[in-house]
């Protein structure tokens, strides 16, 4: 698949939509060419690298604080501008935002989205994406950018589906996860080597009064 935007109808993108109206989540093992997930996973490096990444907080608002307990990566949320590989890379989110809403009827408005890098033995306890106090956030989407990753690395994304099973996704270069943000409770599990991705989410519009 080439680094650039879809046609909303791409068989890719219409597979996304079908799984996520099915069973609330898609799993596609290779979304990214080579070359982009090289790029960002360059990318994300060379930030950590100039000291750019900070520790995520977990909470919103004036609750916002690092709880490395809870949560032990280091974030640096992306910007149109910044490189050209993260602008390949919203120019797709994007056309998979169009495609979820015109077959979901979602009212998708945006995306956002940050690099995480967890170093090793760092984790991500079991939570929802959306918060109490905002439900903007609607369909999550994480890209992994790891190369020559074997699942004894550990850090796979666990989540909690609705018939009482789990599901493992190993972190693989290029594999795309897509899932309802409100409605599958997920953890990343310790990994023994440094764990790179893309996280973002889908949002609409809140319900907050202007």
């Amino acid at each position: 698949m080439r680094a650039m935007s879809l046609p909303s109808d791409h068989p890719l993108l219409l597979r996304i939509v079908d799984d996520l109206a099915t069973h609330g989540w898609s799993q596609q093992d290779i979304f990214l060419p080579a070359s982009l997930t090289l790029a960002l996973a360059a990318e994300c490096r060379n930030r950590a690298a100039e000291g750019e990444l900070a520790p995520a907080a977990v909470g919103r608002g004036a609750t916002q604080e690092v709880r490395e307990g809870i949560r032990g990566d280091h974030i640096q949320w992306l910007e149109p501008g910044q490189s050209a590989c993260s602008d390949e890379y919203l120019e797709l989110m994007d056309s998979l935002r169009v495609a979820l809403n015109r077959g979901l009827y979602l009212g998708l408005e945006d995306f956002e989205c940050h690099f995480a890098l967890y170093p090793p033995g760092a984790f991500y306890r079991k939570h929802l994406d959306r918060f109490r106090d905002d439900d903007r956030r609607t369909v999550s989407a994480v890209i992994y950018l790891n190369q020559d990753w074997l699942p004894e690395h550990g850090g796979q994304l666990r989540m909690s589906l609705k018939n009482g099973e789990e599901h493992d996704v190993q972190p693989v270069g290029g594999c795309l996860v897509v899932f309802l943000s409100g409605d599958i409770p997920h953890e990343v599990l310790p990994a023994n080597r440094e764990r790179l991705s893309v996280t973002g989410w889908f949002r609409r519009r809140g319900n907050e009064p202007f």
